[in-house]
């Protein structure tokens, strides 16, 4: 379980992915979906999602500005032992800190590489750290990642980005919870265009998106309402159902979650 803020405060993060295997497709990120569903859970909102190369001042400049605009930013990818895993030192340059060797980082990869001889130059890069920065355990193969201020930097790797996230899921200051409401009509989206408009208008509080659905040969459309409050969300969603019924439509689906 996270920390809990004031009811009435709204926890904001942003997920920066880093890899050039990611933008030249040949992997497919797993980790944004992952964290999407799990920040939800503890009240903490995802708002923005980035993707850089593997490049020096992208990476910097991404950071700072994430970093000032939200209130917790997790970096996957480029923590590894090669040349071109450079987020760590460019995570000191965001911050204008020093990298430096941690000691304890060292111990634990010493621990997992049982021959010095294993541990090479290139594997103990993994063992670099901002100045400042708090190691977040890999129960996986052992590289840690790391916190400095509000980013907490993770493996690329699904499975170790995983095992970090739940490592530190703890520490995390979460807000409100957001409570959510699905309904599903058959009617198109330019018939209700104007009227969702104005139910959005009335209800500024409430978070209403539009998902068009092609099913068994039949178009639709999912309307997800999304606030803080589940009064609310229900209020809204009653109203919807009778704007879509007066418009001729019917109710597919009505489901919260």
């Amino acid at each position: 379980m996270s920390n809990s803020a004031p009811a009435s405060k709204i926890v904001t993060a942003a997920v920066l992915i880093i890899g050039n295997e990611i933008l030249s497709g040949r992997t497919k990120d797993a980790n944004l979906p992952y964290l999407a569903v799990e920040l939800d859970k503890i009240g903490v909102r995802l708002i923005e999602a980035r993707v850089v190369a593997d490049i020096g001042e992208r990476i910097v400049e991404a950071v700072n500005a994430l970093r000032h605009r939200y209130d917790y930013v997790f970096t996957t990818g480029g923590i590894g032992p090669t040349h071109d895993d450079i987020t760590a030192e460019n995570i000191a340059k965001a911050f204008d800190v020093p990298l430096l060797r941690h000691p304890e980082a060292v111990r634990i990869l010493a621990r997992q590489y049982k021959d010095p001889r294993d541990l090479n130059e290139a594997r103990l890069r993994m063992a670099n750290v901002p100045e400042g920065g708090v190691l977040i355990d890999n129960p996986v193969s052992a590289a840690p990642g790391f916190r400095i201020g509000n980013v907490l930097v993770m493996a690329g790797v699904p499975s170790i980005m995983q095992a970090m996230f739940q490592g530190v899921k703890h520490s995390l200051v979460g807000g409100a919870p957001v409570r959510s409401r699905t309904v599903s009509t058959n009617l198109p989206e330019g018939k209700i265009a104007q009227g969702l408009s104005a139910l959005q208008d009335k209800h500024s509080d409430i978070e209403i998106g539009s998902y068009p659905f092609y099913r068994l040969g039949k178009f639709g459309v999912s309307l997800v309402l999304r606030g803080v409050e589940l009064g609310a969300v229900d209020r809204t969603a009653d109203e919807l159902k009778a704007m879509l019924i007066e418009l001729g439509g019917e109710i597919l689906d009505d489901a919260n979650g």
